[in-house]
């Protein structure tokens, strides 16, 4: 087995819970509801709904049950004006404490990178806000790649090797989701690592791929990483 020398992270619920975002997302049109509409109460019933496992309409649904005097356009308009609120908002997260004291290990050892999926301009606050340009480079947002380019696309990871100048064998890829994360790093022969935080929004899917390790945090996978490389 060749020796490890990049570690490339995802983003969301790997470096920290996705749900913080999600929070504080709704928080922001909760306020911009408030202000423009004179309308309380939006976060309560959205973050109940989110925690009932509601994805996709969200907005809409919460909405509907105001029953606002508006026409279905308008009513259209206004949630995709809540939707780019949530996407462009400057969002209230950190890194998880484990992820921050992981980082801080393997810097100094390891070629560190990202390799995330979302809307871009959500993508780049969290990953303005979080500091990882700090910790990684390069961070390969997919949407900035075009369309068809999200993973399971191997292009964002070969794009990686390329900056890198390192070949699949040499890379492992830290990440959540095992519906989209770990077949196009597998395909180009990366280790796989999933982390499976409690309260991730994937930690209780299944995986029908062979992984390298999986943990619940980012607590044990330096000392895993050092004994490979």
């Amino acid at each position: 087995m060749s020796p490890l020398e990049a570690v490339v992270f995802d983003v969301d619920d790997t470096l920290y819970l996705e749900r913080h975002y999600v929070r504080s997302g709704l928080a922001a049109v909760d306020r911009w509801l408030a202000e423009h509409l004179g309308r309380a109460g939006f976060f309560d019933r959205a973050w109940e709904a989110f925690d009932r496992g509601v994805r996709g309409n969200l907005f809409d649904r919460v909405l509907a049950g105001w029953n606002l005097p508006v026409s279905a356009e308008a009513l259209a308009r206004l949630v995709q004006q809540l939707v780019t609120i949530y996407r462009t908002h400057d969002p209230a997260i950190a890194l998880a404490p484990d992820a921050e004291a992981c980082l801080a290990r393997l810097h100094p050892g390891f070629r560190l990178a990202a390799v995330s999926d979302g809307p871009l301009p959500s993508q780049q606050a969290k990953v303005r806000r979080l500091g990882l340009d700090r910790w990684m480079e390069p961070i390969v947002l997919t949407a900035s790649l075009g369309p068809g380019f999200a993973k399971p696309s191997t292009e964002p990871f070969r794009a990686v090797e390329r900056f890198l100048g390192v070949s699949g064998e040499r890379c492992v890829y830290v990440a959540d989701n095992p519906a989209k994360d770990f077949h196009g790093p597998q395909a180009l022969g990366w280790q796989t690592v999933r982390i499976r935080r409690p309260l991730g929004l994937h930690a209780a899917a299944d995986c029908p791929l062979r992984l390298d390790m999986a943990a619940e945090d980012l607590g044990p996978l330096a000392a895993w990483l050092e004994e490979r490389s």
